[in-house]
């Protein structure tokens, strides 16, 4: 399938969550809009996460009675990313964060609700909240779509229960408590009935949340203004008209075809999680090549970009946004990555342990931190092995990794090494491989305090943001509890990335910039293809599409207001960004 016009107003590159709100805010302005996708699927990595949206003093926060300013974000911020690098992008950011908020609510069919109980991750530093910057996408019936539901990523499978339903987190604790409490079975019950019925007439439950749900309302926003999307298509390059990006050239067949852009061209293809290069240049060797991001993620964006004269935004604290990940086979050969955000560090009753036996880091901290720590922990060594150990009580109330909690049968977790089981810790200790008296004393330590729900050696549970990722229900603390009942269980962990930081320089409009600091006219990034205004830093939940979202509304509404004028084509339209610079440099 080719376009169906040879001009367009814009042309975004990548259907992420920032490519799609670019395209949406510019097709609700009026724009003709084309969206290239190098998959089959819209959604990105956006359709696996967690949809966590994170924008200080958003307008939904007074609809749940709580208040938040700029100035308490800045205060917040000054600590949280104390590098100055990108101060002016953060400060768009919180400018027109809430603008994006309000105005995607108003013109698609966007709906984020704030999670009041969210806090930031850093709860004792000046000028944090307890929740509310945190927005979560409000749940959407995938039917909705019909039949282009075909073409949204759906979430991956070890988040879904039955094959394909989704919950939230408001159903999980009533999941946990079926057959326990009435009220938690009677909902329990109407989930799976309501499942059963969708799954009659789909593949997979159309109830959709997290992620998911806000890739679907994206997506339902392009088809709603006829937006015109090209899937399993690769763009070649960027089209140049003198020194402005005039459109891309795509591949047909054995042919190149241009298409042109009036306005600009949005590039948002999802950083270089997958590109093997880029993080060996990019990363810490002791990063390894695992990754929780779409495989789409291979600097498609980066390279198109750089031809056109962009520059990298390398002053990262971190390159990546990091979190701790399991690997195993599913039924069908493949491999997956299980990222474990809030399932199961901060419940009580599993700790996390270094290739020497021994605790190295708060359970409860971010997943960005916890991986940090597992970093330097490292020294630099690459393959570094990390475990996860719990006894029976905990893999049964809580699961671990992508076991499910109250799973009966364990066998085939354990047959395929994924999941280690013993009846003691020293034997325990002797399928990890380290020596038994230490991991003997390690959870001995830890049991001693924990009985009391203490943790003086970490802190464990000590804030308000870690309490939260714990389990309200376990008294005193929420995120400690002693590791008693045999047998023991053992998973490894690996260090893993949710995205890339470093990524264009861009400016408070989104425009692409050269090492000069000159805008690329017509070229605008957002998302992970933009460098991170956080530096690599997480002050919260959220905070890659908060500015993924907002950065991708600033440049669908810079397009629309006609910030990209064409200027007198020094070259013909159809030189490629290659052949522009090379004959730039000859002095044509």
């Amino acid at each position: 399938m080719m376009p169906a016009h040879e001009t367009y107003d814009v042309i975004v590159v990548g259907a992420g969550a920032g490519g799609m709100t670019a395209a949406a805010v510019a097709a609700a302005e009026g724009l003709r809009v084309l969206v290239i996708e190098k998959t089959a699927f819209v959604g990105g990595t956006t359709a696996w996460c967690d949809g966590m949206v994170w924008i200080p003093a958003n307008p939904k926060m007074k609809d749940v009675g709580l208040s938040d300013s700029i100035t308490d974000a800045v205060r917040y911020l000054s600590s949280t990313v104390p590098e100055p690098a990108n101060a002016g992008l953060r400060a768009a950011f919180l400018a027109r964060g809430p603008e994006a908020v309000a105005y995607l609510e108003a013109n698609t069919e966007v709906r984020l609700q704030p999670v009041k109980a969210c806090p930031d991750c850093y709860p004792e530093r000046l000028g944090a909240t307890s929740g509310g910057r945190v927005l979560e996408p409000v749940a959407f019936d995938g039917a909705r779509l019909g039949a282009p539901f075909a073409r949204l990523r759906a979430p991956l499978p070890e988040f879904t229960l039955f094959g394909g339903m989704m919950v939230n987190r408001l159903d999980i604790p009533h999941l946990r408590r079926a057959g326990k409490s009435l009220r938690s079975t009677r909902r329990a019950a109407r989930l799976v009935s309501e499942y059963a019925l969708q799954r009659l007439r789909n593949r997979r439950g159309t109830t959709l949340h997290l992620g998911n749900a806000l890739a679907a309302r994206l997506y339902a926003s392009l088809l709603a203004r006829q937006v015109e999307i090209l899937f399993c298509a690769d763009v070649e390059d960027l089209s140049m008209q003198g020194d402005r990006v005039g459109g891309v050239i795509i591949r047909h067949g054995s042919r190149d075809r241009p298409i042109a852009a009036r306005r600009g061209v949005v590039v948002a293809t999802g950083g270089f999680s997958h590109d093997a290069v880029l993080r060996k240049r990019f990363f810490p060797a002791a990063a390894g090549f695992v990754s929780a991001a779409s495989t789409a993620g291979t600097g498609d964006g980066l390279r198109l970009a750089t031809t056109a004269g962009a520059a990298l935004n390398t002053e990262a604290t971190s390159p990546a946004y990091w979190v701790p990940a399991s690997l195993f086979r599913r039924a069908d050969g493949s491999r997956g990555v299980f990222p474990h955000t809030v399932t199961d560090r901060a419940k009580p009753g599993v700790i996390a342990i270094n290739a020497a036996g021994r605790r190295f880091v708060n359970e409860a901290l971010s997943h960005h931190e916890f991986v940090l720590a597992m970093l330097r922990d490292g020294n630099g060594e690459p393959d570094r092995p990390f475990y996860l150990v719990c006894d029976r009580q905990f893999l049964w109330s809580y699961g671990l990794g992508r076991i499910k909690p109250f799973t009966l049968n364990l066998r085939r977790y354990v047959a395929s090494g994924e999941l280690l089981k013993a009846p003691d810790i020293a034997q325990l200790a002797a399928k990890i491989g380290v020596n038994p008296s230490v991991l003997t004393a390690t959870i001995a330590s830890y049991n001693v305090d924990a009985k009391q729900g203490r943790d003086p050696e970490f802190g464990r549970g000590s804030t308000i943001y870690q309490r939260h990722l714990g389990d309200a229900t376990h008294k005193p603390n929420p995120c400690v509890a002693p590791i008693l009942r045999a047998p023991f269980f053992a998973m490894r962990i690996h260090p893993a990335d949710l995205g890339t930081a470093i990524g264009m320089k861009v400016d408070a409009q989104a425009r692409v910039l050269r090492e000069d600091g000159t805008p690329v006219a017509g070229l605008y990034a957002c998302g992970n293809d933009m460098g991170s205004i956080m530096n690599g830093n997480y002050p919260g939940p959220g905070i890659m599409l908060g500015p993924a979202l907002t950065f991708g509304y600033i440049a669908g509404r810079h397009l629309a207001e006609g910030g990209a004028a064409r200027e007198t084509a020094a070259i013909d339209s159809t030189t490629t960004a290659s052949e522009y610079w090379i004959a730039r440099l000859r002095g044509r």
